[in-house]
């Protein structure tokens, strides 16, 4: 079958919160079992008389922790939601990035999202107390909301589903991925799953089947090995056709070969495993990923640790691997590490084979000098791993098995990632080589800090090198949410420091959203000759080959009227180019390549002015002129020898301005005028009215941002007392002649702090356009929600209608409206929050339902409910009427005052009794 590529990762399991601290666990041969902690539940509760009761287990670290605010869910259905789905929607995310895609970008995108859990113990733990049940309660345990959960807050619209087949529901998840993805239902799909052990319920069940541990650790494949202990986790991989991953440069951990699933039948008993169907699911697995037995070097089996479990399938393993081979199939299994996960137990073991295969090691087996002798593992052309495995550098198949307590069986069989071709990057002598943007965003600026300090401390630890690469990963991946940060470095050391100083900028405390859509308004002023110099732009024209290409074609353009190259003169640091007749088309030509380069860099000019030359410059990319015409009258003015200027300016025909464009000639915007023949005749010998010509752009447009286009800046002095809109800034795309890629670098990153989204394409040469993994987003850890939250989860009762003659009714409100705060915004704002369980900080009148607070339909009926409780005439609003106020509480609490204002003036409208 066609090979899928595992792109992506993120898991969180015991002992290991993310994938690179997996990692550290699995090579350091760690156990992460241990003592139940208090807030699960107390282990003397079922202690005694219950058979197999638990008093060990894997167990995660703070899985209460949720960042509800980021995905916009409001305190009370966070607190609602069963924990599985928390960890799963922030997994997703980080998977998504370790993928090299920014998830907003995915929004409304057929993207597949398969989760395998064992069901909903939070449901157990919350459903039976009907009297506590509310819609928070119940859609936070329902199951499916697993995936839909996922596919909902991403904007994802592909296949979304939970898959439960028991022990092996996450395998079978990423089974069905697979399928989807070669089948073209979707181009890029989330496989895993999450388990979560919050009753002690299963481990009584896991007693009475005999299938628990006494001693509380799973020991795979071990002489001591008596059963298993339960494990929390969660996981998740970023899956895409291989040959889509590499046409898009992207990283592979791994490639899926091939994936089968079967089932037991009818075997001895629903619980007991059938070593048949295991050997025809590895067989069947095989052949779809067209290789052999001996062509597999190691397995993660499903290794649990119980008598019957492993030798049941260490025979199944024998029947396929004990063939003639050089070297004995190594098996594992991540169980003697974590405890089983269950649901997530397929997961587990697959990212740790992605991660063996990537670091071309395998982990030993915790426990592993333990051997069960009576498995004959030997003879059956197996070995259990005592010490970790180095795999060589050709291609390297594995496999990884997951077995259902009911008897649905998986197995993926796993290669190593095809090895990219060698970057050849240029050698650079001028300038810093691979400079860049690096950004990041976040939704408040205090996760813009805390992401800015994660991400220079995992920068610090890497080894000196370029910059650019990472920064062009950023611009790819870390893009998208509202607060943004966005810093210019050469190499990785001077990136790490420029982070950690970003992140203690008191400026970004103060900082402002930018809300999609809302760019910078940008102005270009064109420099006469007075920025002109010797070797004006030859480092930027080294260093950007954006700028390299323009600079060519304005070359190309005045050459055959000059009759000499002015980038030959540029890049000599001939005089000829500062002064004398060849300043002036040398000046255009920089003029020229500039706006282009920041053109095609994404910062498009809202108006255009030019000083004395660099008009000619203006006009060309205001759409007046074009780039010949421009030539020809540049050259005839420079060397009039050649012929008397007014006869060639004859041959222009000029075109309307796109663009609003402030004339120097005339000191105001054009209206009707042409520049036609006259008018560039006249330019040409009359005074320049830069100030007047400026005030007319400014006043027109009101830019916050003026961008110099010179080799050095010269007319931003002019404008030092300038009556600028508030925050207005003056920028220079090259602030000196000898300034290079890193002042371009500089001025697109203020613009995109400002709201612009740069071509980043064009920012980097195409040897730094290579994806680096990033640290995934640092979600905040500040809010926690358990079951032990539940009375604070449920709605607080409605206030009671004010008694007579209390100061609450209607017409004595509009009294205090008028005195001071408006009552009636003071009391949806107290409704929202109620509905939703805010702080009070969290709410305002600005604060809009759906984009700020994540209202849905269940929490806006909510809503009417206790805004009806506090006023109940407005039990005579339907839901229709309310719909359209719904945007934010200033919109709802001006809807209520008019519909109270017409109340009041009813009773005395004729007609009425």
């Amino acid at each position: 079958m066609p090979a899928v590529a595992i792109v992506g990762l993120d898991c969180a399991f015991p002992g290991a919160p993310d994938p690179e601290a997996y990692w550290d666990l699995l090579m350091r041969g760690a156990e992460a079992v241990g003592p139940i902690p208090e807030q699960r539940w107390d282990p003397r509760e079922v202690a005694g008389g219950s058979r197999g009761a638990m008093t060990q287990g894997g167990f995660l670290a703070a899985p209460d922790v949720f960042d509800n605010a980021f995905f916009a869910i409001a305190p009370r259905e966070a607190a609602a939601m069963d924990p599985q789905q928390r960890l799963l929607l922030q997994c997703a995310w980080r998977a998504l990035e370790d993928a090299g895609r920014a998830p907003r970008s995915l929004t409304g995108q057929g993207v597949g999202v398969f989760v395998g859990t064992m069901g909903s113990e939070w449901a157990q733990l919350h459903l039976p107390d009907h009297t506590r049940v509310n819609a928070q309660f119940g859609v936070g345990s329902t199951v499916a909301m697993a995936a839909n959960r996922i596919s909902h807050h991403l904007g994802l619209t592909g296949p979304s589903l939970v898959v439960d087949t028991a022990c092996s529901s996450s395998l079978v998840a990423v089974h069905l991925a697979v399928n989807s993805l070669l089948s073209g239902e979707c181009d890029l799909a989330l496989a895993g799953g999450a388990n979560l052990v919050l009753t002690p319920s299963l481990g009584v069940v896991y007693g009475h089947l005999g299938l628990a541990s006494a001693q509380g650790r799973c020991l795979p494949f071990g002489a001591e090995a008596d059963g298993i202990v339960r494990s929390d986790g969660v996981g998740l991989v970023a899956l895409r056709r291989l040959d889509d991953a590499l046409a898009d440069q992207q990283p592979v951990y791994a490639v899926i070969r091939g994936t089968a699933v079967n089932q037991d039948g009818r075997s001895n008993g629903i619980t007991a495993p059938n070593p048949w169907a295991q050997q025809a699911v590895l067989e069947s697995a095989y052949r779809r990923a067209g290789v052999t037995p001996d062509q597999i070097r190691f397995v993660e089996t499903h290794g649990t640790g119980t008598v019957l479990g492993d030798m049941l399938e260490v025979r199944a393993l024998g029947l396929v691997h004990g063939i003639e081979r050089e070297l004995p199939c190594a098996i594992g299994s991540v169980k003697g590490n974590l405890g089983h996960a269950e649901g997530a137990a397929g997961i587990a073991g697959l990212i740790k084979t992605a991660l063996s295969l990537r670091h071309r090691m395998v982990p030993a087996t915790r426990f592993g000098h333990q051997e069960n002798p009576q498995l004959r593992l030997a003879d059956r052309g197996l070995s259990l791993l005592k010490a970790p495995l180095r795999l060589g550098g050709q291609e390297v198949l594995a496999g990884v098995s997951s077995f259902g307590i009911g008897g649905t069986n998986a197995h993926v069989v796993l290669a190593s990632a095809p090895r990219p071709e060698p970057v050849r990057r240029p050698r650079r002598v001028d300038g810093p080589v691979g400079c860049g943007v690096f950004t990041l965003t976040a939704d408040t600026p205090e996760a813009l800090r805390r992401n800015l300090t994660a991400a220079a401390e995992a920068i610090g630890r890497r080894p000196r090198g370029e910059a650019a690469p990472l920064c062009w990963s950023s611009n790819r991946v870390k893009t998208g949410l509202a607060y943004r940060a966005a810093v210019v470095a050469g190499d990785t050391v001077e990136l790490a420091e420029k982070l950690r100083a970003a992140a203690e900028d008191e400026l970004l405390r103060a900082g402002v959203a930018v809300r999609p859509g809302r760019g910078p308004v940008t102005v270009f002023l064109f420099s006469g000759e007075g920025a002109a110099c010797a070797g004006m732009t030859a480092r930027l024209y080294a260093e950007h080959e954006v700028y390299r290409r323009l600079l060519g074609e304005a070359d190309a353009a005045l050459g055959p009227y000059l009759g000499v190259g002015v980038r030959d003169l540029l890049l000599a640091g001939d005089e000829r180019a500062a002064r004398g007749p060849l300043a002036r088309p040398a000046q255009f030509a920089v003029g020229y390549a500039l706006a282009g380069t920041l053109r095609e860099l994404g910062v498009h000019p809202a108006g255009v002015l030019g000083h004395g030359v660099g008009e000619y410059a203006a006009a060309v990319h205001a759409g007046a002129l074009d780039l010949d015409a421009a030539a020809r009258l540049l050259a005839a003015h420079a060397l009039p020898e050649r012929g008397d200027f007014a006869s060639v300016a004859r041959t222009v025909t000029p075109a309307a301005p796109a663009l609003p464009f402030a004339s120097t000639l005339y000191g105001r915007l054009l209206v009707d005028e042409q520049l036609d023949a006259a008018y560039w005749s006249a330019q040409a010998f009359t005074a320049v009215h830069f100030h007047e010509a400026f005030a007319a752009l400014n006043a027109a447009l009101t830019p916050s941002h003026v961008v110099e286009i010179g080799a050095r800046i010269d007319l931003l002095d002019q404008l030092a007392g300038a009556d600028l809109a508030e925050g207005g800034r003056l920028l220079s795309a090259s602030p000196e002649p000898g300034a290079g890629a890193a002042a371009l670098a500089d001025l697109v990153a203020e613009l995109y702090l400002a709201g612009l989204d740069p071509a980043w394409e064009a920012c980097y040469p195409a040897e730094h356009r290579t994806l680096e993994r990033l640290l995934p987003y640092a979600f905040s850890a500040e809010t926690r929600y358990w079951k032990r939250s539940w009375a604070s989860s449920q709605p607080a009762p409605a206030a009671a209608p004010a008694a007579a003659g209390a100061p609450r009714t209607i017409a004595q409100s509009l009294v205090m409206a008028a005195q001071q705060v408006d009552p009636v915004t003071r009391l949806v704002i107290e409704a929202v929050r109620e509905v939703g369980a805010y702080e009070a900080d969290r709410v305002t009148p600005a604060t809009r339902l759906y984009q700020d607070l994540g209202f849905d339909s269940v929490m806006l009926m909510q809503l009417k409910d206790v805004l009806e409780a506090r006023m109940p005439q407005m039990a005579d609003i339907s839901v229709q009427q309310l719909l359209p106020a719904l945007h934010s509480v200033a919109t709802i609490a001006e809807f209520l005052n008019e519909w109270i204002t017409v109340q009041v003036a009813a009773p005395s409208l004729p007609g009425r009794s």
